[in-house]
């Protein structure tokens, strides 16, 4: 079965909320089967816009991501990033 991808890309605006968010979203990708692949580090842009942080999580499947994103314990961690980033973040199934 092809693994599900979560990817992120983030320019934080307000660290202080943004790690509160961070704290309980960790929290949330484990319970869920989750695990990151790329958490911030090093990068560049190739093309387009970069952001400041990017994310990569990997899950046994498209639909176990899924679960994860719109789990209560997901969407309660996404209400305390409220005004605290600007992102984009997208589901991937695997090949």
């Amino acid at each position: 079965m092809p693994k599900g991808y979560v990817v992120t890309r983030v320019d934080i605006l307000d660290p202080e909320a943004y790690a509160k968010y961070a704290a309980a979203a960790t929290k949330a990708i484990a319970d869920h089967g989750g695990k990151a692949l790329a958490r911030g580090g090093r990068h560049e842009a190739l093309e387009g816009k970069a952001r400041a942080r990017n994310v990569v999580l990997e899950f046994d499947s498209y639909d176990a991501a899924r679960r994860y994103f719109y789990s209560e314990q997901y969407q309660a961690a996404r209400a305390l990033r409220q005004g605290a980033a600007e992102m984009e973040m997208v589901l991937v199934e695997g090949s």
